[in-house]
């Protein structure tokens, strides 16, 4: 067999590589949504600091997460010991693990694109839908989730390319087991670790061009939505 063939193992990676970060998008758009209209339209003093939280994955190395929340999850830290009681186990070096650390992980790359949609309606479109005897429910989810599309697209898109490209974090919390915490970026790790440089260039190239379509997705998706949504 070639070299330049990817092996099950490269194929195992990707499968769960992307099991991972469709997973993850899914989670984080229904747990992001309700704290981006919070921190879009809360009079809070504690707005500030939440925000701060949700925004300390972009400037912390995944390295500092992935530790804390290895020790948060392990047998002696509060989660761990709560999985544990519940029959769960301790989520570290399991799948389980690297969702809860991709989640954390990928949190401002989902609520940040939605606080800004939901900024940028204003209270008029509430307002007016208020007017028309519309609860706040009815309100949120027939106005404002629908005006919002294209902060969710860019969320979603977002969301799903970030966990595809986490390595620090998903090294520390899954360890390096194959088929079940091994992702792409490891998996491109052990053939550069091996010297295995063609099956790496295979599994770097992907991600390179998987990387540059999603940029171009984003500049030509964004345009296109707000044009569509403007006569709304």
């Amino acid at each position: 067999m070639s070299t330049s063939i990817l092996s099950p193992d490269d194929w195992a990676a990707i499968w769960l590589t992307l099991e991972l970060a469709s997973l993850t998008t899914i989670l984080l758009l229904v747990l992001a949504t309700p704290l981006a209209w919070w921190l879009a339209h809360t009079p809070s003093r504690w707005r500030g600091p939440i925000g701060a939280v949700v925004t300390l994955p972009l400037v912390l190395p995944p390295t500092v997460i992935g530790f804390y929340l290895l020790v948060t999850m392990g047998p002696n830290g509060p989660l761990g010991q709560l999985t544990n009681s519940m029959g769960l186990g301790y989520l570290p070096f399991s799948f389980a693990g690297l969702v809860v650390g991709s989640l954390v992980y990928s949190l401002p790359f989902a609520v940040q694109p939605l606080q800004r949609a939901f900024e940028g309606l204003g209270r008029r479109p509430l307002e007016v839908a208020a007017t028309l005897g519309a609860s706040r429910i009815d309100s949120f989810f027939s106005v404002a989730l629908p005006l919002a599309r294209p902060g969710f697209i860019t969320a979603a898109v977002l969301t799903f390319a970030h966990t595809v490209g986490e390595f620090g974090i998903v090294l520390m919390l899954g360890g390096n087991i194959p088929a079940k915490t091994r992702v792409v970026s490891v998996q491109i790790y052990d053939h550069v670790e091996a010297m295995e440089y063609a099956q790496a260039h295979w599994l770097a190239g992907g991600m390179v061009v998987f990387a540059f379509v999603v940029l171009v997705a984003l500049q030509w998706l964004q345009p296109r939505d707000k044009n569509n949504a403007s006569p709304l």
